[in-house]
């Protein structure tokens, strides 16, 4: 039977993958708290961590909130079964804080940096582009 943090886990990346039949959450206790590994499949593995490694964080940070109700610490670990039947595995976070992202520089943002590939503007993008132009001439 799975315990809520399994299932809490399973129930997010289901959502997320492709092969929502291949996901498995096995449960650990160590001297650091509650290890979850999380196997997907090879072909997933990718959409769970996200660019820069930014879904895994995100499925960390609510793990940690769900730790914080039910007074445990846990830790998440991404292994993906290659179709040769190796594992390769993105390391645990077992520290308390995150390293956050390195910051856009105004160029990247503004979308204008030389090398960048031309990618096709949503109206969210201008909008918020817009807005932020707005608050830029603000004096405060």
């Amino acid at each position: 039977m799975a315990t809520i943090d399994q299932q809490f886990v399973e129930y997010i990346v289901k959502t997320l993958v492709n092969n929502p039949d291949k996901v498995q959450v096995e449960r650990t206790i160590d001297e650091k708290g509650v290890l979850l590994e999380l196997t997907v499949d090879g072909e997933d593995v990718g959409r769970v961590i996200g660019r820069r490694g930014l879904t895994a964080q995100a499925i960390r940070t609510l793990l940690r909130a769900l730790g914080t109700k039910n007074d445990a610490r846990y830790n998440l670990k991404i292994v993906n079964t290659d179709g040769e039947g190796s594992a390769r595995s993105e390391k645990p976070d077992r520290s308390a804080e995150f390293d956050a992202p390195e910051p856009m520089t105004a160029e990247e943002a503004d979308g204008t940096e030389e090398d960048a590939e031309e990618e096709p503007t949503s109206d969210i993008a201008e909008r918020t582009r817009a807005e932020l132009a707005d608050l830029d001439d603000l004096e405060i």
